[in-house]
């Protein structure tokens, strides 16, 4: 007989939604970060999937970030930065 052991583990913490979200299709302007996390071609990732986004809706203006250290997260000068001028951001993290 053949026994299948299921590897999903039960979970114990609760779900929490994603509620962050930004409508793009149909803006008429929206500012989207495109934030690069230091890993070679992050930066060019990230400007074809800039570039496929505006195809798609050109009222998307485009701020190019790069933390330029993969282990270490964005500094603070940094978000505040990316707060300021963006109102989504698309980060590239893994590699």
């Amino acid at each position: 007989m053949i026994e299948y052991h299921n590897p999903a583990a039960q979970v114990v913490l609760e779900v929490e939604p994603y509620t962050l979200s930004a409508s793009v299709t149909g803006s008429k302007e929206i500012n989207i970060g495109f934030l690069a996390n230091g890993f070679p071609d992050s930066e060019n990732f990230l400007n074809e999937i800039q570039k496929a986004m505006q195809a798609i809706e050109p009222g998307i203006e485009v701020y190019s970030y790069n933390k330029g250290n993969a282990s270490m997260p964005a500094n603070e000068e940094m978000i505040s930065k990316i707060k300021s001028e963006c109102q989504a951001v698309v980060a590239a993290y893994g590699h």
